[in-house]
């Protein structure tokens, strides 16, 4: 993508007519950007996922509330959980659940 130096518009792809070559132009202002015949990319650029910080800590997982509920994995019949708003306002919200068993650690939610 390319943007205007003038205004900051995104410019807009020409194909190559008999009178001029290819160009990058701007639809609100005059400025033109001819292209070369042939255009070499000068550098590829990797996109790295930076890494998800969780919501609550592995300290504040321990503070959690419990209940009776099953593990969907392991069974087991305690939990913790917390609630939070994923959807618009006038939605339920989420409650997402922490198996309590040390082996399994299962995170499971329940719209």
């Amino acid at each position: 993508m390319e943007f205007c130096p003038t205004c900051g518009n995104m410019l807009l792809y020409e194909l190559p007519n008999t009178g001029h070559s290819a160009r990058f132009f701007c639809p609100t202002c005059p400025y033109v950007c001819q292209m070369k015949k042939r255009v070499k990319i000068k550098r590829h650029m990797r996109l790295v996922k930076k890494a998800i910080d969780p919501i609550f800590s592995e300290n504040d997982q321990q503070n959690l509330p419990t209940t009776d509920t099953t593990c969907p994995a392991c069974n087991y019949g305690k939990a913790a959980f917390y609630q939070v708003q994923i959807r618009s306002a006038d939605e339920p919200m989420t409650t997402f659940y922490i198996c309590k068993r040390e082996t399994c650690r299962n995170h499971w939610r329940e719209e």
